[in-house]
């Protein structure tokens, strides 16, 4: 009885000890998290949830979205530089990648065309916020086909880059909720082969 009365002394002593020494840095941590954007936290799990669901922090940073069966690439194609038109967002840029492989390897490669799309305005905007913003323009948008044939339009997830730190200033942060709305009406109308 003796020896269980030490053994949980010693337990409970590492274990105030631990508290002592964890205690400033989650305290820390959970006063910086209250200043971030009110949907921080809400991001923050779902990406964890996506992770563990998929085992892969790309498959869980992205969007994606099935094309509707019997779209055509060439109809995912028009519709969504109709919409992109629509909202007044250029097409800056295309990447036909599986034109590239299929020169470099000499035999065709499955379709992976990726789109930019850009408002120049809301990029500076994002640019006199912060210059690490550059790394996510132009706002890219991808139509592949994947290994079963099945055609997919995939862009990145920007809840983390509007949400994940503190609060964006309120105009920056209308603007980016707008792109987001405008790539996810892109994403969602090409699939469809709506224009």
């Amino acid at each position: 009885m003796k020896i269980l009365r030490n053994i949980l002394a010693i337990f409970g002593l590492v274990v105030i000890v631990a508290i002592a020494v964890a205690y400033p840095k989650v305290h820390s941590v959970v006063s910086r998290f209250s200043e971030f954007d009110d949907k921080a936290w809400e991001s923050y799990k779902t990406l964890a949830e996506r992770i563990i669901e998929t085992g892969n922090a790309a498959e869980a940073t992205v969007w994606k979205v099935k094309v509707q069966e019997g779209v055509s690439v060439e109809d995912v194609e028009q519709s969504m530089l109709l919409v992109a038109n629509e909202h007044n967002i250029k097409n800056v840029g295309e990447l036909p990648l599986s034109k590239q492989v299929a020169a470099m390897k000499g035999k065709d490669y499955r379709f992976v065309k990726i789109y930019m799309f850009c408002n120049a305005l809301t990029a500076a905007q994002m640019l006199e916020y912060n210059d690490a913003y550059s790394a996510y323009l132009p706002c890219r948008v991808t139509l592949l086909e994947d290994k079963n044939k099945q055609l997919w339009i995939y862009s990145l997830n920007m809840d983390l880059m509007i949400h994940g730190g503190t609060p964006l200033p309120p105009e920056l942060k209308k603007e980016a909720l707008q792109v987001k709305t405008i790539i996810q009406d892109i994403m969602n109308r090409g699939a469809a082969g709506d224009f």
